[in-house]
C-alpha cells in the first residue's frame, strides 16, 4: 500500500471538516474524492499532502514519494511566459535534468505557446501548464484538486485522455477531488465524502450498482392497462409513459419481455454515478 490514512480527522473551532477518515491508495492506482461543496475533499487532500497537520489521526506512506499538486487556483505567475514559470519551478528543485521543461513542453503539447505569458491563455491552456509545473520533480504521486472545474467538454475531455495517458505510461498514482461525476467512472476506487465522513468507497461499478436504480421508461398506446400488468409501482406516470426504477437490468427485461403487445417503445438507463451520489449525499443544494 502506497499510502494510507487512519482515523484522520481535522478540526478548524468547534466545525469538524474531516471526520475519522480511513484511505488506501495502492501505487499506480487513480482514486477519486467525491462529495458536495464542504464536504471535506480539499481538506482530506491537504492533509494526505502534507500541507495541513491532522487534529488526530495519521497519514502513512510506504516510502518518501515525490508529490506533484495541481491545485484549484493557480500558482503561476500571470506576467511571466509559460517557459519562464516551468523554469523557475524546476530551478526549485534538486536533480531535476536541464531538458525537463522541454521534455514536458513535447509531452503535454505546450510547444506553441512556451513563449506566451501565462495570463494570456485560455483556461484549457493553463491547465496543461498547470499539470507540467506538477510533473516537473517526476513525482509518484499526483494530486489534482478540480483540476478542470469551469473547462468545456472538449478541453475536459483533452485533459483527461492526457491524465490517464500519463498514469499508464509513468504507472503514476492520481488522487482526484471533483465535481464531475463522469470523472470518476474511470478511477480504480471512488471514495464518497459528506460532513467530513466517508459514506462509501469501492470501484464506480460497485457504487453504481449499490446505490444508483437503473431507470426503464415504457411508451404504450394503453397505460392503463399496462400498469395493471407490472406488479412495480411506477415513479411517474402520464398519458403515454410509465416510469420505474428496478434495481438490474433483468428486471428490465422481464417487464418488457412480458409485455411487448403493450408496448409501443422504451428507453433503458442504467444507474449514473449521479444517481449514486445523490442518494447518498442528498438533493439539497448547499
Amino acid at each position: 500500500m502506497l499510502l494510507e490514512a487512519q482515523h484522520l480527522t481535522k478540526t478548524f473551532g468547534d466545525h469538524v471538516a474531516v471526520n475519522a477518515v480511513d484511505l488506501q491508495i495502492e501505487k499506480g492506482s487513480f482514486t477519486a474524492l467525491l462529495g458536495p461543496n464542504g464536504a471535506g475533499k480539499s481538506t482530506t487532500m491537504n492533509m494526505l499532502i502534507g500541507l495541513l497537520q491532522p487534529t488526530a489521526g495519521q497519514v502513512t506512506y510506504d516510502h518518501d514519494p515525490k508529490l506533484g499538486v495541481v491545485f484549484q487556483g493557480s500558482v503561476l505567475d500571470d506576467i511571466l511566459t509559460v517557459r519562464e514559470n516551468l523554469q523557475i519551478r524546476a530551478g526549485q528543485y534538486r536533480h531535476v535534468p536541464a531538458d525537463r521543461v522541454a521534455i514536458l513542453s513535447q509531452q503535454l503539447g505546450l510547444t506553441t505557446f512556451m513563449s506566451q505569458r501565462y495570463g494570456t491563455l485560455s483556461g484549457g491552456q493553463r491547465r496543461r501548464v498547470d499539470i507540467a509545473r506538477a510533473l516537473i520533480n517526476e513525482p509518484d504521486v499526483l494530486f489534482l484538486d478540480e483540476p478542470t472545474t469551469g473547462l468545456d467538454i472538449q478541453t475536459r475531455l483533452a485533459i483527461w485522455t492526457l491524465i490517464q495517458r500519463l498514469q499508464r505510461n509513468r504507472n503514476l498514482t492520481v488522487i482526484l477531488t471533483t465535481h464531475y461525476l463522469d470523472e470518476a467512472d474511470a478511477a480504480d476506487k471512488v471514495i464518497i465524502i459528506d460532513h467530513g465522513r466517508v459514506l462509501a468507497q469501492g470501484t464506480a461499478t460497485e457504487i453504481k450498482n449499490r446505490y444508483a436504480a437503473d431507470k426503464l421508461t415504457l411508451i404504450s398506446p394503453d397505460v392503463a392497462q399496462l400498469a395493471t400488468r407490472v406488479t412495480q409501482k411506477p415513479l411517474r406516470r402520464t398519458a403515454d409513459q410509465l416510469i420505474f426504477s428496478l434495481p438490474t437490468m433483468q428486471a428490465a427485461l422481464d417487464i418488457l419481455t412480458a409485455n411487448r403487445s403493450l408496448i409501443s417503445n422504451f428507453e433503458f438507463r442504467p444507474g449514473t454515478m449521479d444517481d449514486a451520489f445523490l442518494a447518498l449525499t442528498g438533493k439539497e443544494m448547499r
